[in-house]
This record gives structure tokens, sequence and C-alpha cells, in this order.
């Protein structure tokens, strides 16, 4: 089956950086033959897809690493293109007062941020607070279950706590994606979602869902926040600022 990948319109450079859950369900099972276990086995990435080869995966890993050595960084975000896309004037606006830094890869399910969160100079890091997001590529990647999934976000949230005892976490819901309120991804999303705010102990790990924000009256997704139905357009990524920033503040008291 050939692979369909939903692109969001804009500049080059973010459309190489589109996450893999933008990929066709026949992709999916692909993902799933070459990556299997993905939800908690800890792995670097080992496909090339049209958008990321391996080489640059490792690459900006690599780069990671080096702002990890760097140090001074009291807000980690981790997780995926979601997390990677951060338009620059919206973060510098919204968070470089922070001490912030980007730890998001387009495409990594959860073993591959659990492989990433390995690294010396990344477990070495002493944040105050992570913002947390992934999952979504498990199920359009590796074509597995919310269960599955679920059981890779609780290994993150509890490597995320072993190496940063001293920090918070904001587990964000995944954010919803399909553009009708009936889509098959919406309710495998809603269904994740169900599960993971399980996680939260609303103190040290505070589950936040701001998947509302990008739905209409009428349950659907609007181009205008989400071109894909699934990363979001500038103006997408100034509405979740909006609410994410004071939660983010709040937990840094």
């Amino acid at each position: 089956m050939p692979i369909t990948l939903r692109f969001a319109p804009g500049p080059a450079v973010l459309a190489a950086c589109l996450a893999g859950a933008a990929v066709s369900a026949g992709a999916a099972e692909a993902g799933a033959t070459l990556q299997t276990a993905c939800a908690t086995a800890a792995a670097p990435r080992a496909v090339n897809y049209p958008w990321m080869s391996i080489p640059r995966w490792r690459e900006m890993y690599e780069e990671q690493v080096v702002r990890a050595a760097q140090g001074g960084i009291d807000v980690m975000f981790v997780g995926d293109s979601i997390t990677e896309m951060w338009p620059k004037t919206v973060w510098n606006a919204q968070f470089g007062h922070l001490k912030a830094a980007n730890f998001g890869i387009g495409g990594d399910h959860t073993g591959n941020l659990l492989w990433r969160l390995q690294s010396p100079a990344i477990a070495a890091l002493t944040p105050r607070l992570v913002v947390l997001l992934i999952g979504v590529n498990n199920i359009n990647l590796c074509g597995e279950t919310p269960e599955q999934v679920f059981g890779g976000i609780k290994a993150v949230v509890g490597q995320l706590r072993e190496r940063y005892p001293q920090a918070r976490i904001l587990l964000n819901a995944v954010l919803p994606e399909g553009q009708a309120a009936n889509a098959p991804e919406r309710a495998k999303v809603l269904a994740l979602n169900r599960m993971v705010q399980t996680l939260a102990d609303g103190k040290t790990v505070v589950f936040h869902d701001y998947g509302g924000l990008l739905v209409g009256a009428d349950g659907s997704l609007s181009a205008e926040l989400q071109p894909d139905f699934l990363h979001l357009s500038e103006k997408g990524y100034r509405l979740w600022a909006a609410a994410l920033r004071p939660d983010i503040e709040q937990l840094l008291k």
C-alpha cells in the first residue's frame, strides 16, 4: 500500500519535520514491522522516513546532547514533532524567560524518547519542570493500541521521575487528530488520554488536556489551527501557548 503523507503548508523545513503521525494506516503497519515493541523498548530511530533520515535524526539527537551539556535549563520540553516545531517567535515570547530548552524530535515514539533520555548529558540535567507530550507516533507509525501506548507513556513518566526527582512533570494529553469528531484517530486518542490522566498525582505529575482548544463546536478540527488535522499552525501554537504558559509558571512556583 502506498504511503500518503498529510503535510501542513508552510516552509519546507517544517514539512520535513512533520511527525510520522501523519502517515496512513498502511505505513503504520510497515512501521510496526520495522519497529517492534515501540512502546517500552528503548531504541534509537531505526527507520528512514521520506521526511527524516536516520542520519538526520542522529544529528538532531547529538545537537540536543550538546545543548544539555551546556546546562542552565529550568524547563525541559520533551516529545515528538509537535514539541520540536514550536515557532521561534512564539517560543521566545512565551518561554524565553523561563530558561526553557526543546528536546523534541519529529517522528519519535515513546521507545525513541526512552533511549534519548539515557544520554549521560541529558540524564545529568536538573530541570525544575518537564513538559511532556508523546505517544501519537506509537499509534500512527507503530500501529500500537491505546493500551500499548499507555504502557510507553507510563515508562517515560517513570524514567523522568527517576532521572529528575526534583522536577515536576506537566503531562500533556495527546492532542486530537482527524478532522471529524468521529474520525478513528480521534477515538484512539480519547481512549489513550483516559488512561494517561491516571498517571497524575496532582503534585509531582500534573495532567493537562489542551485538546479542547483545538476542537470546534461541532467537534471538528480546524485547518486554520491544524493544517493536516494533527500538527499545529503558528496560530495553533499561539493558542496553546496562551494556556500552557500560565500552567508552567504556576508549576515553577
